[in-house]
């Protein structure tokens, strides 16, 4: 079998093996929206309607029926790209989904790009100096970081940068389109605040796997040809180095689902952050539903491409 040929086999058996993993996830996160004490039909009627009002209610939005009928009615629904309609406003849960990803995404993406840019320099410099007094301040910055939860950071960062100093916004999200200046003036602080987790996580996975890795005889043997210590560090070294750090970033990427939530109710983004967190207060099921299993999907995702790219950095790895 050619090497084209093995990665495509693999690829598709990794998809494949995808299909049972949402199952699993789209039956759970039908039962556990349904499993709470409240009604989204009382919600509706208020707090003074009568039995009969709400029984109304119920039957309009199809939760007289059967558990397992409601199932089959929303998965269907899922399969043909329906996710429902949204109980409280009547949208489509699609459409309120596409009006929500553009901040949420932005988010995510400028998070990780900063703390990538950041987090691997300095895990490189402390394995490097493993040791030093940078590399104890390195892992400082570390503990500190991993001691603080997002919001206690995100309102810190809110006093200091947009109380006191008045530089930054406070809350709010622009667009690309508005100007490269205004959309990240708006998204700085929460990507700070979110990402400050991230560059300690990082840098402590990258400062390990650098440690190891310079250690091996043929670092030593790269330095006795007579090649640079900063070529060892980024040719021989980060590259071998990369396989745990990838690992590192997808699952941070994915893990950022949960500080989205937070991070957007802190600094009043509108994105599938808020939307979500509303959604669980009025127990609107088909939302809940909708943006679970897009996390999901893009969780699954994340680690399909994970693994691809071990097979890219590491060619001991076999698939």
């Amino acid at each position: 079998m050619s090497e084209k040929t093995g990665m495509a086999t693999y690829i598709v058996k990794r998809v494949i093996s995808t299909i049972p993993v949402m199952l699993i996830v789209a039956i759970t996160v039908f039962l556990i929206s349904r499993l709470g004490s409240s009604d989204p039909a009382a919600v509706i009627a208020g707090d003074y309607a009568g039995p009969e009002r709400i029984d109304e209610i119920r039957k309009q939005l199809g939760l007289d029926q059967p558990m397992l009928q409601q199932f089959w009615v929303w998965s269907s629904g899922v399969v043909r790209g329906d996710l429902g309609t949204s109980i409280f406003s009547g949208k489509p849960v699609s459409e309120l989904i596409a009006n929500r990803v553009g901040p949420t995404v932005s988010l995510a993406v400028l998070t990780m790009t900063f703390a990538i840019i950041l987090a691997i320099p300095m895990g490189v410099v402390a394995g490097w100096k493993a040791g030093s007094l940078l590399d104890r301040i390195v892992m400082i910055f570390a503990v500190l970081a991993f001691s603080f939860p997002v919001f206690l950071i995100g309102y810190i960062m809110v006093y200091i940068f947009s109380l006191k100093l008045a530089v930054l916004p406070v809350q709010g999200f622009r667009e690309l389109r508005d100007g490269l200046w205004p959309f990240l003036r708006h998204l700085l602080l929460p990507s700070v605040s979110l990402g400050s987790v991230y560059i300690a996580l990082i840098a402590r996975m990258t400062r390990a796997s650098m440690i190891a890795v310079l250690q091996e005889d043929y670092i030593r043997t790269a330095r006795a040809k007579g090649l640079s210590y900063f070529r060892v560090l980024l040719i021989h070294a980060l590259k071998n180095a990369a396989v745990p750090v990838a690992t590192v970033i997808g699952v941070g990427f994915a893990g950022l689902i949960g500080g989205v939530v937070v991070t957007e109710t802190v600094f009043n983004i509108p994105g599938l952050g808020r939307l979500t967190a509303t959604a669980i207060v009025n127990k609107d099921y088909p939302i809940i539903q909708g943006v679970v299993l897009l996390f999901s999907f893009t969780y699954v995702l994340i680690n399909l491409l994970i693994d691809i790219l071990y097979t890219l950095l590491d060619p001991r790895i076999k698939y």
